[in-house]
């Protein structure tokens, strides 16, 4: 079941939600040096992490699940979002050169839909970053954070999922060895423990991050009828089917 937008946005919001988001983006940074002059799509809830790519990219968007609601961004401005169906993208084939799909697989009841429509608006050479809760991770058994909801993953399993779904998998980041705590002083030691636990112990880091390129060689999935609309997101209030 999908997390509500808003219980999304209130974590962030939080002091576990900011070192959550500093060092799951530091590893999504590590991943993705330099995406300049490229398109990027934000699926799930991205927007956290997708505020420093504006700089950067020809073109940033983000794209929020009906069964999630959606909330406009940027906050201010012309809007960057649009709610829409996982497993109906609108977006033409081939319009996105980097995806970035955050608190959204391990939620989703369609992944092989959206996995299939995520390849399709993928460009050839285009690639795809996910970012799930690690199975053997402390923070999948944590409800308190959205990281603790949903379907976690192991590496094994990822690197299944994408391979089945025409993906191939390049590169991986593990990220949130610090506790899911709400206490400041050991929040404020989270560095020291990502550089820990990433020399000694990534196997049991709080996310899995995982880098795939779209299998070009594959046959474009059929689609029949004709696809539904999609709802801009425009004002400060969450929209949901």
């Amino acid at each position: 079941m999908w997390r509500d937008v808003v219980d999304l946005r209130d974590f962030y919001a939080t002091g576990t939600g900011h070192i959550a988001r500093r060092m799951i983006w530091t590893q999504i940074r590590r991943l993705w040096p330099n995406l300049a002059g490229q398109s990027v799509l934000g699926v799930g809830y991205a927007t956290p992490y997708l505020g420093p790519f504006r700089k950067e990219a020809a073109r940033t968007l983000a794209l929020m699940p009906a069964s999630q609601g959606a909330m406009p961004w940027l906050p201010q401005g012309p809007g960057l979002t649009a709610l829409s169906e996982e497993s109906e993208l609108p977006f033409p084939d081939l319009s996105m050169e980097r995806i970035l799909l955050v608190h959204g697989l391990e939620f989703s009841n369609h992944v092989r839909a959206m996995m299939r429509e995520i390849w399709r608006v993928l460009a050839d050479g285009g690639r795809l970053l996910v970012v799930v809760p690690n199975r053997r991770g402390i923070w999948a058994h944590f409800e308190r954070t959205p990281f603790g909801h949903g379907s976690p993953y192991t590496t094994t399993q990822l690197s299944r999922l994408f391979r089945e779904n025409m993906f191939t998998p390049v590169g991986t980041g593990q990220a949130l060895f610090v506790p899911p705590t709400t206490s400041r002083v050991l929040l404020s030691s989270a560095p020291a423990w990502e550089k820990l636990g990433l020399r000694w112990f990534p196997t049991f880091a709080g996310v899995i991050l995982m880098e795939a390129s779209k299998q070009i060689y594959a046959v474009t999935p059929a689609t029949s009828g004709q696809r539904r609309s999609y709802v801009p997101v425009s004002d400060s209030v969450s929209q949901r089917n």
